[in-house]
């Protein structure tokens, strides 16, 4: 097993906060499945929540902007705000270590 295997947490739980099927929206799926893929291993859970459908969830995480992705494990909780385009600013935010760091 690799240094950075052994430092990453065994979960991650991971909330995304997104508006409809908005071009933003559609990034920030897709952007945090890369992420997850390439630098969690299969070792986290993702719970996309439409603000559209469902506006009162936004007060559970103090939602303020669209979309936000929310680190619930592990803890202390973590937020990004974004679509998660800028990978390395997206892994500073979730404090996650990318694959082949030190």
């Amino acid at each position: 097993m690799s240094a950075e295997q052994v430092s990453l947490p065994e979960f991650w739980s991971l909330r995304l906060y997104i508006a409809g099927q908005s071009p933003r929206s559609l990034r920030a799926m897709a952007n945090l499945a890369t992420l997850c893929e390439r630098h969690l291993n299969g070792r986290y859970e993702i719970e996309v929540i439409d603000l559209a459908e469902t506006p009162s969830l936004a007060q559970a995480d103090d939602i303020v902007a669209i979309p936000t992705l929310v680190r619930w494990a592990p803890a202390p909780s973590r937020k990004v705000i974004g679509d998660l385009s800028d990978a390395d600013r997206a892994l500073a935010g979730l404090h996650i270590v990318p694959t082949g760091s030190p």
